[in-house]
């Protein structure tokens, strides 16, 4: 479900890159150099947002938020196997009479 949409997504992730990239006081030549992405690329995706999926992940390498993105893009664990897990959590949960005490 999206919360936001995509263009807005972009731009919020352009400014954090870019407030990064500051915070660490490195230029657009800092960056690029140290990325390996060209000055060109780099000043295109902080104007645009456009950049390829290599060149985002070559700069979040260098700025932070690699590790953190690769975490958060992990499949969710289901919490049942089978419609059975269901029926049996379901069957344990329903209480038939009182204890006897």
């Amino acid at each position: 479900m999206l919360f936001k949409s995509l263009s807005k997504a972009q731009k919020t992730l352009v400014q954090n890159v870019r407030e990064r990239r500051l915070q660490m006081d490195l230029t657009q030549e800092g960056l690029a150099e140290r990325s390996g992405v060209a000055l060109s690329t780099l000043r295109k995706f902080e104007q645009t947002g456009m950049i390829s999926l290599e060149s985002f992940l070559k700069i979040l390498s260098i700025v932070g938020g690699l590790e953190e993105m690769i975490e958060g893009l992990k499949p969710n664990t289901p919490a049942f196997k089978s419609i059975d897990e269901v029926i049996k959590i379901d069957e344990k949960a329903i209480k038939k009479r009182g204890s006897k005490k």
